[in-house]
């Protein structure tokens, strides 16, 4: 099932986009796609109310999409989890999930503005797979029991500013964290539609020009790894979203390629959960 909100910022109601393309309402099950709907058995309710064909049609002309979750309690972030990447950027491939957090006020629509930083010289771009979380996780046994707790799937954009990650700070929080740095969705797909999250391609164009090619067969540490791993230093709360790496082809790693500035549009993808598309501007 895919799950989004749609609406004005802060006014997103939740909704449901069937197979054929049409949005169906979804606030008489809940009032959002948050952290209590994903753990208390909200999925259920939404898709025995679509089979039942209680749900009102949504008309989506004119219709902003949001995020597909509300505000996360927390988004961590696993950086050069995909051998490619961290070769271009001249990085060894790492021992251990390398990991920080971003400031969960980052998350905004697929489709909103985003907005370069006011100093910025080199705002980045980097499509990533994002794994909502669906049930409290604290010190999982292992990749099998770390599915159990996943609700979905989303496309996920880390903006990022160079400058400000790895040259005003030895921790990469200034660089990630700048408002609107996280485009998110269109939608949530649940788990049970995605057959093999470690076979999913990634793209990215800019400009009409494609920049990241990748697959998820590439991450050096997979999806179940990651959530088993973080659960064992911070507990993993319902609507909480992993942003798993990105392959190779962002600006740091492609000597002469211009960053991102007012004007430029970044559209990123994933087979089967959607696409993106944002147009960047001055903050």
């Amino acid at each position: 099932m895919k799950l989004l909100r749609v609406g004005a910022p802060g006014e997103e109601r939740p909704a449901v986009r069937t197979d054929d393309g049409r949005l169906l309402d979804l606030s008489g099950v809940t009032p959002d796609i948050d952290g209590v709907f994903l753990s208390c058995g909200g999925v259920d309710r939404a898709r025995a109310a679509v089979a039942a064909g209680e749900l009102p049609e949504l008309d989506a002309d004119g219709l902003r999409i949001g995020p597909p979750v509300t505000r996360p309690g927390k988004i961590v972030c696993v950086g050069l989890n995909y051998r490619d990447h961290a070769a271009e950027t001249g990085a060894p491939i790492p021992a251990r999930p390398v990991v920080f957090m971003k400031d969960p006020g980052t998350v905004v629509g697929p489709y909103d503005e985003v907005l370069i930083p006011r100093g910025s010289v080199k705002t980045d771009w980097e499509v990533e797979l994002a794994v909502v979380i669906g049930q409290r996780a604290r010190y999982l046994d292992g990749p099998d029991a770390a599915h159990e707790v996943i609700a979905g799937y989303a496309v996920s954009h880390d903006v990022s500013e160079r400058e400000f990650q790895l040259e005003y700070s030895p921790q990469w929080d200034l660089g990630k964290s700048c408002e609107t740095f996280n485009p998110l969705g269109p939608w949530l797909v649940t788990a049970d539609e995605v057959a093999d999250p470690q076979n999913l391609g990634l793209r990215l164009s800019v400009n009409g020009v494609k920049r990241q090619d990748g697959n998820t067969r590439d991450m050096i540490f997979p999806v179940a790894h990651l959530v088993a791993y973080l659960s064992r230093y911070m507990v993993l709360e319902p609507g909480d979203v992993i942003n798993t790496g990105t392959p190779a082809g962002v600006a740091l790693g492609l000597p002469g390629t211009p960053y991102l500035r007012p004007g430029d549009t970044v559209e990123p993808e994933i087979d089967g959960l959607g696409g993106q598309r944002q147009t960047f501007a001055p903050a």
